[in-house]
């Protein structure tokens, strides 16, 4: 049977795609998408109509580099019937007093540059825009700017590294922008993202975003590639100025203030702290990491330089940061005011948002997918979290927001008395003796293999419930047993 996550990775997305247009009856193309972006089970709905014909003709007009995708056979693997999207749920919620459409925004960054591309994606389904950052100083990129790291022979990228700084538009050009998007698009959420060097530039930009009629004002203090002394992460790793920055713009507008917290530093709850003493009232979490990359792709003129890393890659340590501020007691009003969090980081299907939101966020904004996929995804983020909120009965987002933050505790207080052997379902392996190898190599020789009949078998004297196997397994036929307790 055709694995359909990994046969959906193959395809290439295409825009307008040819195997939509050779089909009569249905849109493949959706339906892949569908399984690519977390809602396989609900690609059926696409292509409920379609007979053998269609999806043949879907597959001959696959333009596919290597071979075309094996739509028919994929799609009729999805459930025959189309399932429907359950009603009941919505996604709408409230964000620094602002109520949101659904929690999807778009980070600052390149992905909204322009009043076109902004409009573009709330037409799409976006909810809100984070701008992309705005400051008074000149900006010259570099060329080439990106860089990204793949599995060889894949064009999708599990990390993004990028060398750009903030938006090259004059200042008046995107305050202008911003106050058209807010005129013509009055019910999305609107963020001047900004960055000052001294605090009069701070509270000038601040002025500026509230005069153009934006919702609220993110301070950058995390970008990792400023080429000035004093300003993007520089700041972010100093509390000191994190407060006085944004007890500055405070002070100054009327509007919410959203420090944008760096995530390279040791502790990220000394600056956010230092956020929530200056009146924050919200905070955003993560920038990208500072990292590097070799190969000619991370050269300018034969040189390189420290950047900034997002993408798929990131998210464990995204999830890592916020869990850090979640669970900071005077982020939860234990002092009388609570501070909304704002997620970032490797974003790429409603189930990593979902994540975040079940951490604590109450919306969350994508970059890196949007760069690869484009505003497109919206589709699949809003469908499967909405379809999500209705199978567990649920008809408010609230209901999610932080819900795992109490089952995460200490390594001390972890269960250390019991365990879980794997359990190997015969029906599902296929004999590739992954298991075995990664189990003598780097577990603990706790299972056998016979080469004749190429089947593994778990050794329970040897086995310690690590489930490494599971991990390496590429059918998934290694599940769990009950826990029990050790020996």
């Amino acid at each position: 049977m055709l694995h359909l996550e990994e046969e959906a990775a193959r395809c290439l997305l295409c825009q307008d795609a040819p195997c939509s247009q050779a089909c009569k009856s249905g849109d493949p193309a959706r339906a892949i998408r569908a399984i690519r972006f977390g809602n396989g089970h609900l690609a059926g709905r696409w292509v409920a109509e379609c007979t053998d014909e269609d999806l043949e003709a879907a597959e001959r007009a696959c333009i596919h580099y290597d071979r075309p995708i094996r739509i028919k056979e994929m799609l009729r693997q999805t459930h025959p019937l189309p399932l429907p999207v359950r009603e009941g749920s919505i996604l709408s919620i409230d964000f620094c007093g602002i109520r949101c459409e659904n929690p999807f925004f778009l980070a600052s960054s390149a992905v909204c540059t322009n009043y076109e591309m902004v409009a573009r994606a709330f037409d799409a389904g976006w909810a809100g825009v984070f701008y992309k950052t705005i400051c008074l100083q000149e900006i010259r990129e570099v060329s080439p700017r990106f860089d990204a790291c793949q599995q060889e022979g894949s064009a999708d990228f599990y990390a993004f590294r990028n060398m750009e700084q903030l938006s090259e538009n004059p200042v008046d050009v995107d305050f202008g922008i911003l106050r058209r998007l807010k005129q013509n698009y009055p019910t999305k959420v609107v963020v001047a993202s900004i960055m000052g060097q001294t605090e009069e530039q701070w509270i000038e930009l601040a002025k500026k975003a509230e005069e153009a009629g934006v919702d609220a004002v993110e301070l950058n203090f995390s970008c990792p590639q400023m080429r000035l002394a004093g300003m993007g992460s520089d700041v972010g790793q100093n509390p000191e100025l994190v407060l006085f920055y944004t007890a500055y713009v405070k002070r100054n507008v009327s509007i919410p203030v959203i420090p944008k917290m760096t995530p390279n530093i040791t502790q990220i709850n000394q600056p956010a702290t230092a956020s929530y003493f200056a009146g924050a009232d919200a905070i955003s979490a993560i920038n990208t990491i500072k990292s590097v990359t070799m190969g000619d792709r991370a050269e300018v003129s034969g040189r390189k330089a420290v950047s900034g890393l997002s993408g798929r890659a990131v998210k464990p340590i995204a999830l890592r940061h916020i869990l850090e501020m979640a669970q900071n007691p005077i982020f939860n009003g234990a002092h009388g005011k609570k501070v909304e969090l704002s997620g970032i980081g490797g974003i790429e299907t409603w189930r990593d948002a979902l994540e975040f939101i079940q951490l604590g966020c109450r919306n969350v904004q994508v970059c890196t997918a949007v760069m690869q996929y484009g505003y497109r995804i919206i589709d699949d983020l809003v469908l499967g979290l909405q379809n999500y909120l209705a199978e567990r009965g649920l008809s408010s987002l609230d209901a999610l927001v932080g819900e795992e933050v109490p089952n995460f505790v200490t390594p001390t207080d972890l269960d250390r008395d019991t365990m879980i052997y794997p359990k190997i379902d015969r029906d599902r392996c296929i004999g590739c003796g992954r298991c075995y190898v990664s189990c003598m190599d780097g577990g603990h020789q706790a299972i056998a293999f016979d080469t004749v009949t190429r089947q593994p078998r778990i050794v329970g004297t040897k086995c310690v419930g690590c489930h490494l196997c599971r991990l390496v397994c590429p059918t998934g036929a290694i599940g769990m047993t009950r826990r029990i307790n050790k020996r």
